[in-house]
């Protein structure tokens, strides 16, 4: 007799053809058609990145064409036609020097010396006076002694070449200083080799060495200098190096042949070969003291005992 336990609570009669879900393995359910995407199609984190990856492209995209409407220039019937561009814009100029004929000082001169100014300007406050050479003593002392200007200091005292200036090639420059003042000023005297100029010794004491300098490297003479000779190059040098038409390479002249030691052929060779190569302002002074220490039987780098 069948146990009770085994009949359906349900109270209908059990067919025998029935199965138990118990007694079959589970199934997965089969999705439908409609949900499976076509092929190409992207589901998931791949949408998610491609989506990302539009974004990314339409900036890209809208920046190029922000930055093409920038640059893009309006086409009118000029351009088409080939007018040329818009000038470009240039830079603001610096200032230039002004007449200054009304200053002050220079209408003092004037009138104190008929004749002796012949140009004045005015350089970013800075007044610049040419005078005549001939008369730069008596310029030079009255500045210095005017209790209105009183220009008591020779700050400096230098020349400039210009060879072009066939007539008066160098062009003797003062600066003057007053200390009581705190002013300044600078005179300009055009000059040629022949005539040279006044020293100014007389009226400042200083200018002795500066004008020994000028005398020196430019060829300039002055006239009733206390000691008028070199003073940075030999007595016996030939030329002035500081002209425009002075070599800027080493030269070889009458005072290294006497005055340095001989070279022999093996050292000629080599000089010439460095100034090929352009390091004869560095080479020769050390390779002419070297020279001159193993001709004289000296050992250039004695050994520690």
């Amino acid at each position: 007799m069948a146990d009770e336990t085994d009949k359906p609570e349900s109270g209908e009669p059990e067919r025998p053809d029935a199965t138990k879900p118990a007694d079959t393995p589970a199934i997965a359910a089969t999705p439908p058609a409609s949900s499976i995407p076509d092929a190409g199609e992207l589901v998931g984190a791949d949408a998610e990145k491609a989506a990302m990856v539009e974004q990314a492209k339409s900036r890209v995209a809208a920046v190029k064409e922000s930055l093409g409407q920038k640059a893009a220039v309006p086409a009118t019937p000029a351009a088409a036609a080939g007018a040329p561009k818009a000038p470009v814009k240039k830079k603001e100029e610096g200032p230039k020097p002004t007449d200054a004929s009304e200053n002050k000082l220079v209408k003092k001169l004037k009138a104190r010396f008929d004749g002796v100014v012949t140009e004045a300007l005015e350089f970013i406050g800075q007044i610049t006076i040419r005078v005549e050479p001939t008369r730069i003593v008596e310029v030079c002392s009255f500045l210095r002694d005017d209790v209105e200007s009183a220009f008591n200091y020779l700050s400096d005292l230098t020349c400039v070449h210009f060879p072009m200036r066939k007539e008066a090639p160098f062009e003797m420059v003062y600066n003057l200083y007053s200390i009581s003042h705190n002013e300044r000023v600078r005179l300009k005297a055009s000059i040629s080799e022949a005539e040279g100029i006044d020293s100014v010794t007389s009226v400042w004491p200083a200018a002795n060495w500066m004008e020994r300098e000028v005398y020196d490297l430019f060829g300039v003479s002055f006239k009733n200098h206390p000691d008028l000779r070199r003073i940075l190059l030999p007595p016996d040098w030939e030329g002035h190096p500081l002209r425009k038409d002075f070599p800027l390479e080493f030269i070889e002249n009458e005072w290294t042949r006497k005055h340095l030691p001989e070279m022999t052929d093996v050292q000629r060779e080599q000089l010439e070969q460095r100034r090929a190569y352009g390091l004869e302002i560095l080479s020769v002074p050390q390779e002419r003291m070297m020279r001159e220490i193993f001709q004289g039987g000296k050992e250039v780098m004695p050994k520690d005992k």
